[in-house]
Order: structure tokens, then sequence, then C-alpha cells
């Protein structure tokens, strides 16, 4: 849809959709700690309300790109739990029949172009989307979402330049968690992130990536001007990552503090504090929410339980989807 979002089924979709998210990378944690799913994966935790209230203003033949903390950008456009689980295990069922793994997710039926496990590495990917949808005559819009650590690649500077030139339907939105990998933010980015993009006379704003309904504010109306022609957009959006760089980085001690996370926990996180919103307006109580928390969470747990006794792709097709087939 892209309506603004006024009515209680819009309303109970988005906070879904966040716990959907959350509920996700719990059991893909349990997966990694339990040792049974290959490799790292790198939580999206804390972020929920910028995959969901971004992707809630886009309709399904609009394009994202992601990163290789993509799992919530996937989920909140439309993805698939069984799908997803299956792709993060090597399992035939996945979205690239598990060829992926959690870094590679793609989802094209849904307008998902993919994660990049290359930081900024989607970048290009996008603004060629975007030129895409304007030479066709589509008035879809492409949304590139990366970190702030991603401002250090040339790639961006490069796409935003001809975007800009171009008047393209993009909308680069830069999910500011405070941290590249372990170094804080403000010690690896010099000056506003958001003058990176106004140096190109890109219009660039600024939101609160912790509140679902600021963030879907802005998207609806961002989305809008592109599809009339007036992009592309920047959109820097300050968040937090509750785990650590990748599921593997548990010390975290040495980088940032225990009270920071407690106080993000508490204060700023994105499920509660829309859920306690609902509440007090009226518009859910709290068994309706509790009812939707447990409905997805054993969602999730099945999903899981059906991965793992999915099978895996055949040793024949270890060269197979590489190239693309003409013939």
């Amino acid at each position: 849809m892209t309506d603004m979002k006024t009515n209680t089924e819009d309303y109970l979709r988005m906070y879904s959709q966040m716990v959907r998210i959350r509920n996700f990378e719990d059991q893909a944690n349990q997966l990694y700690l339990s040792a049974k799913m290959p490799g790292l994966t790198h939580m999206y935790s804390g972020q929920e309300a910028v995959a969901v209230g971004i992707c809630e203003a886009l309709k399904v033949t609009d394009k994202i790109t992601s990163t290789h903390r993509g799992h919530g950008h996937c989920v909140a456009k439309g993805a698939d739990f069984k799908k997803m689980f299956c792709e993060l295990l090597g399992k035939e069922e996945g979205y690239c029949r598990g060829k992926g793994g959690s870094m590679h997710i793609a989802d094209q039926s849904n307008g998902n172009l993919g994660a990049n496990a290359i930081v900024g590495g989607s970048m290009g990917i996008a603004t060629g989307s975007a030129l895409s949808a304007k030479r066709l005559g589509r008035d879809d819009v492409t949304v590139c979402f990366f970190g702030d650590g991603a401002t250090a690649q040339g790639l961006m500077y490069e796409v935003m330049n001809m975007a800009a030139l171009w008047k393209l339907p993009v909308i680069y939105a830069c999910e500011n968690n405070g941290y590249s990998e372990y170094t804080r933010t403000d010690e690896i980015a010099a000056g506003s992130i958001t003058a990176r993009a106004e140096a190109f006379g890109i219009e660039a704003f600024q939101v609160d990536g912790q509140d679902v309904l600021a963030v879907n504010d802005l998207a609806q109306k961002l989305v809008l001007r592109c599809r009339k022609g007036e992009g592309p957009f920047f959109v820097e959006l300050e968040t937090y990552r509750y785990h650590g760089h990748h599921v593997g980085d548990i010390n975290r001690e040495y980088y940032r503090s225990k009270a920071e996370e407690k106080q993000w926990h508490e204060t700023r996180d994105p499920i509660t504090n829309f859920g306690k919103w609902l509440t007090s307006e009226g518009i859910s109580s709290q068994a309706d929410l509790d009812a939707i928390q447990a409905e997805i969470k054993a969602d999730a747990a099945a999903a899981v339980a059906y991965a793992l006794e999915a099978k895996y792709p055949d040793a024949n097709e270890v060269d197979m989807h590489v190239f693309l087939e003409t013939a």
C-alpha cells in the first residue's frame, strides 16, 4: 500500500512485521549457537522499524537491495520463513537453493534484488535498477539499504552523482546503528553523513530509526515524490543493533558498554514502544499483541523444524546457477 497508514489493519501489520523480524533473528541466533547453521550471520534485531517503516511504503514491484545484515529487509519485503531458513541451512527449497546463505538471500518475486556481503556492494545494483525503471517508463522505486560504514565506499559517490544527474527514482537509506563493525561511527565518518548526499544536490533527511511511524511517514512521502520524478533522495536513520557485528561477536565491552546496550533495550526498543503506542491509542489491547507475538513465535519455530528436515540440493547442481543461461 502507498497511502498513509491510518487504520488498525495497517498498524497491526507493521507491528507483526517487526515481530516477525525479531523472531526470525532469535531463531537464527539459536541455529548458530547450536552449530546447526553453517557460517556466520549478522543480526538485525533492534533495527526492525527501519526495514518495516520503509518497506510498508513500497509496492511488490518496487525494488530493494540489501546488506550482509539483511534478514530484516527480506522479511519486511514479504519473504517466507520456511524459504529463508532453508536458505540459511543450505537447503534446496531456499530462495537461492541454499547456495546464497545468510548474506546473499534474494527474493525477486517480492522485489528483493538481493543481499550483498560486500560493504556498499549493492549501491550500483540499486542505482541500475532505478535507471532501468526510468528508461522503461515504469513508476517503480528502488530503495538501497546500507550501513554507516558503507559511506566510506567510493562507489556510493559515483552512483549518487549519476542518480542526481539523471533524477533517478532511488532512495539511499543509511542505517546508522552507531558502529562500523567494532568502531564508533563518529571515529570513521568525518562531518555530516547527510552532507555527503547534499554535495550532489540530493535532498537528505534524518529520522529516528526506532520510530516505525516516523520512518513510514517519511518513506511514504519520498516514495510518492520518486514516482513523480523528483528523486533521488537520501535518508539517514538513527538506529541500533542489539547484538554484535556478527553472532560470534559476544564480548563487546572493549568497544561499547553494557550500560549503553541496556539503555537502548529499555528505552528505545522499536517493538516495545510501538506496542505501547498501539495500546495507549486504543488501537489494540495488550492481549491482542501478546497473541500476535505467540503466533509468530510458533510460526518461526515450525519453519526452523521444517528447514532442518528439508533436503539439500543434489551434488550435480554445484556448477549450476553460476552464470545466466540464455539458451
